[in-house]
């Protein structure tokens, strides 16, 4: 499987977790932007970055940090290991 099919195969199983707990998540992975799903609850926003087995480099971590978001919004890392049944998911801080 090539890194598209499995990137993209990741970004739907975190949209399908999501769903699961009441977020409407809209995927823009296509963008090219920061973020690859915007997840939108009824008492925040998730701005979440999908990786497959490994955490976003420096640079990209930077990047996801300096964003400006309101408030009530979140921004997440899924990391997926192959065969996860769950993704491991870090906080970037303000």
């Amino acid at each position: 499987m090539n890194a598209k099919a499995k990137g993209n195969r990741n970004e739907h199983k975190s949209i399908r977790l999501l769903e699961a707990a009441g977020y409407a998540c809209t995927r823009a992975a296509a963008s090219l932007g920061v973020f690859d799903i915007v997840a939108v609850g009824a008492d925040d926003v998730l701005l979440i970055q999908v990786k497959s087995n490994r955490w976003p480099a420096s640079e990209e971590m930077s990047t996801i940090a300096r964003f400006a978001a309101p408030a009530n919004c979140r921004k997440l890392i899924h990391r997926w290991r192959d065969r996860a049944s769950a993704p491991d998911v870090k906080e970037i801080e303000r």
